[in-house]
């Protein structure tokens, strides 16, 4: 299995999943139960197809899944803040932004990845 643990979309990955656990820990009651387990699943999530990733030759299929799931996990911040869900406001910058470079870090492997799907020389036969 490829390594992973350098890979900095990874690092900044488990670092806005465990900043979640921690975070999801001041919600309400009612909040931590419903958006607080959607955020947190969806930061394992995250961290998961970052790991399938970068173990499959074929990135093609698994990194659109990252970058939606990454979106989706912004977008989530972003309710949870509406439904104030936060304990305050500097939890949910701190969360936001850390998903906003996450959401650029999995676009960019994204868009790296078909460029060099685009540009690798066709194998001819005999």
């Amino acid at each position: 299995m490829a390594r992973y643990e350098h890979l900095p979309i990874y690092k900044k990955a488990i670092e806005l999943a465990v900043y979640i656990q921690q975070v999801v820990r001041s919600f309400s009651r009612y909040n931590k139960y419903s958006i607080g387990t959607e955020l947190r699943e969806l930061s394992r999530s995250a961290i998961l197809l970052i790991i399938k990733a970068n173990s499959h030759r074929d990135k093609s299929r698994i990194l659109p899944q990252l970058v939606e799931t990454c979106e989706m996990l912004k977008t989530s911040i972003v309710f949870a803040k509406e439904v104030k869900a936060f304990a305050s406001f500097k939890s949910f910058q701190h969360a936001s932004s850390l998903a906003v470079v996450l959401c650029k870090q999995s676009e960019g492997w994204l868009k790296s990845s078909r460029r060099s799907e685009n540009h690798q020389p066709a194998i001819k036969d005999g």
